[in-house]
């Protein structure tokens, strides 16, 4: 018997956002391929109430297709009204309205049979109206700062132990990430870890001689991938960088921190030594992985960051910070190693590896449980339990 998943996602790619959400996307897709699973993907986009609506930066969201065929998936982009500077509350409700009526055509011409939202906020309470108003059950998955943030939040905690309350299953990135949801008050019985994947055939090991060549990288490369925000640590290898020197530091990924960053550099004389290689198309990923001899990330939060296992797979080793699944996920030292959060600790470990590095082999077994076919497994089982409950 199929089943029929609607998927809700305020975090999936699109034709001006190609890298946004694309571990959604490869999960949807990867539960799509599977025999008798239909999967329809609902991915709101939110537009500021006038005049803010005018800015030019939501031109290509404003000129999005509402409905479009998206790498073999039909997606679905309604858009809602955002209120900056207001409140999140106030989203979640705007968004319910503006996809209810949709998702009660859709289910009355093809029922489903649950609800997969892919984060806790705002998905979460959204898939939660959506669960009353139909009758569908829901599953939120929990995946790092909808937790520790949204979570945590005065204005929004009630809002996420709600729709915790009211789901038939919980997904969580991580064993730490769940502790983190039972902490919070969340019924664990109801939580099962659901771990990323990584496309293997794709970020796989490659000469790094030959990737430094082509990419025009000389000596010991430190990359650093992840959104430029204060959360990801990024200042704290900028202030590890005088300590490692004729090292080249760079950044995948873009924000509005980079100005920041940029200004931090040029004090400690390393601006030089630093590149913003901005956002990188997610399948040039794996020539700039295989380049780099560390990459780094000591964010104050995570969950089970994709680009900790996108590096391994690609036979660089890592150094993180001890935050959500990085013990789960480091487990040989040829993987990396796990730091404070400060400036002299992290540049020690990154000189370590640059001193005696691992064989890349050993590094890339690290990751090899992480494929997209467990992914899909666990979230097809899950799913599947939930629609029979109903």
């Amino acid at each position: 018997m199929t089943l029929n998943v609607l998927t809700l996602s305020t975090l999936f790619p699109d034709m001006s956002r190609p890298n946004f959400g694309v571990f959604v996307e490869r999960q949807a897709r990867e539960l799509a391929s599977r025999p008798d699973v239909k999967v329809t993907v609902v991915a709101p986009v939110g537009i500021p109430i006038w005049p803010f609506s005018l800015a030019g930066r939501y031109d290509p969201l404003r000129s999005l297709p509402r409905k479009e065929r998206w790498q073999d998936l039909t997606v679905y982009r309604p858009v809602f009204r955002t209120v900056p500077k207001v409140g999140a509350r106030i989203n979640v409700g705007n968004m319910t309205r503006a996809i209810l009526p949709l998702v009660r055509h859709l289910h009355q011409q093809q029922p489903f049979d649950v609800i997969d939202a892919s984060f806790f906020f705002p998905d979460g309470p959204v898939a939660q109206r959506l669960s009353k108003a139909l009758g569908i059950p829901y599953s939120v998955k929990a995946r790092g700062a909808d937790i520790h943030y949204w979570g945590a939040r005065r204005d929004t905690r009630k809002m996420v132990k709600r729709a915790a309350q009211g789901a038939a299953g919980l997904l969580a990135v991580s064993n730490a990430m769940r502790r983190s949801m039972i902490k919070m008050g969340m019924d664990g019985e109801k939580i099962r870890v659901h771990y990323t994947g990584v496309d293997l055939d794709r970020f796989e090991i490659a000469d790094r001689a030959a990737a430094k060549d082509v990419l025009g990288f000389e000596g010991p490369v430190v990359l650093c991938v992840g959104a430029l925000i204060p959360r990801k640590g990024q200042e704290l290898l900028v202030q590890a960088l005088p300590r490692l020197p004729g090292v080249t530091l760079l950044f995948a990924g873009q924000g509005q921190y980079r100005r920041a960053l940029e200004k931090l550099a040029e004090e400690l004389g390393v601006d030089r030594r630093i590149g913003f290689l901005g956002s990188v198309p997610h399948d040039r990923l794996p020539r700039i992985y295989a380049a780099a001899d560390v990459m780094a990330l000591p964010s104050s939060s995570e969950g089970l960051a994709n680009a900790w296992v996108e590096a391994l797979a690609c036979g660089t080793p890592i150094v993180i910070s001890d935050v959500g699944g990085a013990r789960e996920l480091l487990d040989r030292p040829e993987a990396g190693q796990i730091v404070e959060r400060d400036p002299e600790a992290i540049a020690a470990a990154i000189g370590a590896l640059l001193y005696n590095p691992p064989e890349r082999e050993a590094v890339r077994d690290t990751a090899l449980r992480f494929t997209w076919t467990a992914n899909a497994d666990t979230l097809l089982h899950h799913l599947r339990g939930i629609a029979r409950q109903a």
